[in-house]
């Protein structure tokens, strides 16, 4: 029996120091993975937070989620603020998921979540809360503006968290602006202020302001003035005919622009009214002629105006005789005819001719320039050989009579001595080229 009892209470022994080492290496284990988790979060104003506070290992304890103010929103399933912004997701031994609803800038902070074991184990998440900014507003615009003023467009744009970054358009046109930022509390109120001096290049232009902001996912803010310039007139007559004839009709436009419009306009001749009024015709801004003759010779002045000042343009009209030759033909020629060169050497070029022609001109007189030189040089060169060969030849030439006078005493004999002589000339032959 004492064996017996000794052996029972090894087994019980052994048996006692594996519970104690197992149980030593789960607690150890669950010390290890009881640590909550959390993450921090980012959420625009107005909208919904969701935290979650997870565990790995838990045994049966419960966890709490606190606000930056340490109040406590929820004790496992259980809600202990009364805010019904505030509502639980999920709730069980490893995970609590709350949610809060139309997110203020004053429930922005540290977030903490507990865990309690011996001792409390905490995790502690940051929400940050994204300011929206208000819709932009445009002031400083000068309803209608004048051409020459100088005004300055400020927008601004209040509430943003971060400052917001405001953006100038001139139609579809980014232009640069001058930013201003001041802080308000948590948010920031953003000024920009665009300088311009008018003219009636503006007069429609529309000046936009966009926000950009990291809230604003979908669609930017933004606001748009459209400028109205008020400015004096400018005139100027478009004629239908370039070259008006006896018995044509012509059209002078009086176009003229200016903010109010010019209207109506005033058309005289000569600084006097309008003389044969059954034939010319005023319509509007218009002067019609129904078949012109030489009295119509004159300066015809258009004038328009308002209230910010007039403008005028004149049109000096002379009426051609119809001419009395067939005008030549519009129809151009199958096949194009050749110039003819001689013609091309007398040819005047004037107003804006072909420059290819011009140049084919030039250069077929310096072409016949070096030819002529050639034939020149040439010429010279043949007049100064011949010289040279003439003054190398040149002699005396004697008659028959006196080449026998040099011995003889009279003039008888010098005949005689020439005639002897005679045998001999062919010996004293010279040619005279």
């Amino acid at each position: 029996m004492n064996l017996k009892s000794h052996l029972i209470f090894t087994l019980y022994t052994i048996y006692g120091i594996l519970l104690k080492v197992m149980a030593s290496k789960g607690k150890a284990r669950g010390i290890s993975g009881q640590y909550p988790l959390v993450q921090n979060m980012t959420v625009t104003e107005g909208g919904t937070a969701n935290m979650t506070c997870r565990v790995e290992y838990n045994d049966n304890t419960s966890l709490q989620w606190s606000n930056p103010a340490q109040q406590t929103l929820f004790f496992g399933d259980k809600k202990a603020l009364r805010d019904n912004r505030i509502e639980l997701v999920h709730a069980s031994w490893s995970e609590l998921t709350i949610s809060i609803s139309d997110v203020t800038l004053t429930d922005e902070g540290m977030y903490t979540c507990s865990l309690f074991t011996m001792p409390v184990r905490t995790a502690k998440a940051y929400m940050t809360v994204l300011g929206v900014p208000e819709k932009p507003e445009i002031d400083g615009l000068t309803k209608p503006a004048l051409e020459g003023d100088h005004i300055t467009l400020t927008c601004m744009t209040q509430g943003s968290k971060p400052a917001a970054d405001l953006r100038w358009f001139r139609n579809e046109k980014e232009v640069k602006g001058a930013k201003e930022v001041n802080a308000s509390g948590k948010t920031f109120t953003v000024r920009s202020s665009l300088q311009l001096h008018v003219d009636r290049n503006d007069d429609g232009v529309a000046y936009t302001c966009k926000v950009d902001h990291v809230a604003l996912t979908q669609t930017p803010q933004q606001a748009t003035e459209v400028l109205e310039v008020h400015y004096a007139p400018r005139v100027q007559i478009i004629h239908s005919l370039a070259v008006p004839q006896e018995g044509q009709y012509l059209k002078l436009e009086c176009v003229s622009k200016g903010n109010p419009s010019p209207d109506p306009v005033m058309w005289t001749k000569d600084g006097g009214e309008l003389p044969d009024l059954d034939r010319m015709i005023v319509e509007g801004r218009e002067l019609t002629f129904t078949s012109l003759n030489k009295t119509d010779n004159g300066t015809y002045r258009c004038e328009a105006g308002n209230h910010l000042g007039t403008s005028s343009a004149e049109y000096v009209l002379y009426v051609y005789d119809v001419p009395t030759t067939l005008p030549p033909s519009t129809t151009p020629p199958l096949h194009s005819i050749p110039p003819d060169p001689t013609t091309l050497l007398g040819t005047h070029v004037t107003g804006n001719g072909d420059p290819n022609a011009l140049g084919q001109h030039g250069t077929d007189h310096a072409l016949i320039g070096g030819v002529v030189a050639v034939v020149v040089f040439v010429t010279l060169c043949l007049i100064i050989v011949l010289g040279r060969y003439l003054a190398r030849h040149k002699g005396t030439y004697l008659t028959n009579e006196a080449k026998g006078a040099d011995d003889a005493p009279d003039a008888d004999t010098a005949i005689i001595n020439a005639e002897g002589n005679h045998a001999h000339a062919e010996e004293k032959k010279e040619y005279f080229i």
